[in-house]
């Protein structure tokens, strides 16, 4: 389980550290996609292929399907680490995430998610106090 909040520079090669705890979770490799909201987001290759196998099942005759199959497919990047635990983040993910020198990686239970810190403030803001979040779970049968 990925949790916490880290913040990583971005090195002119796109690269960014992985939490020394989350790096043992992807030992079996890791793909970076473009992810909802705005970020980036790093799966351990096994959680990749499950989210994979659910999406290549959808009906083909669904546009929504179809829409997030190509999403998903064409940013997924398998990803290796190098010796100081960083990986490099393609160009089009960079882009698409916002990240330019830092970043900040946190983790959502399954996956880790690399933001741009003003990106990252923005939904930060819209949790910002005790009633904001009772909002956001009503309705989620938590």
């Amino acid at each position: 389980m990925f949790t916490g909040e880290y913040r990583h520079s971005v090195d002119s090669k796109g690269r960014v550290a992985i939490p020394a705890r989350f790096r043992l979770q992807l030992e079996e490799g890791a793909v970076v996609v473009r992810w909802v909201d705005g970020c980036a987001a790093v799966f351990p290759k096994a959680a990749f292929e499950t989210l994979a196998s659910k999406v290549s099942v959808l009906p083909l005759g669904d546009e929504k399907a179809r829409s997030v199959s190509r999403f998903l497919s064409s940013s997924a990047f398998e990803v290796e680490r190098d010796g100081q635990g960083r990986i490099v983040l393609p160009g089009a993910i960079r882009e698409w995430a916002a990240l330019t020198s830092e970043a900040v990686v946190v983790g959502a239970w399954d996956h880790v998610e690399i933001w741009a810190p003003d990106r990252w403030a923005a939904i930060q803001k819209g949790m910002d106090s005790a009633d904001a979040l009772a909002s956001q779970l009503t309705g989620l049968g938590l």
